[in-house]
C-alpha cells in the first residue's frame, strides 16, 4: 500500500512522535484562526442616503405581510 518508516531505535520514534505533534498544533492554530475570521463579525457600514433596495425590500416585506392577512382573513372568515 504505501511504505511506512522504519524506526531504528526509540530515539528516532520519539523524535518522529515530537514533530508530528508540532505539526499538529500548527494545523490546529491555522485552523481556529480561520475559524475566528469565518465567524468573525462584519463592521456594518450604515449610509444615511437614499437606498433603493432598501425601499425595495421594505415594501415587499409589507407586501408579503398583506398577503399573509388577507390569506388568513379569507380562511378564518367563518
Amino acid at each position: 500500500m504505501y511504505d511506512r518508516p522504519s524506526y531504528t531505535s526509540l530515539r528516532a520514534v520519539s523524535d518522529r512522535k515530537a514533530q508530528l505533534l508540532k505539526e499538529i498544533r500548527r494545523d490546529s492554530d491555522q485552523i481556529a484562526k480561520l475559524r475566528r475570521q469565518l465567524f468573525a463579525k462584519q463592521e456594518v457600514v450604515k449610509s444615511h442616503g437614499f437606498m433603493p433596495s432598501n425601499f425595495v425590500n421594505k415594501g415587499a416585506t409589507v407586501l408579503d405581510g398583506l398577503l399573509l392577512a388577507w390569506k388568513l382573513y379569507r380562511k378564518f372568515k367563518h
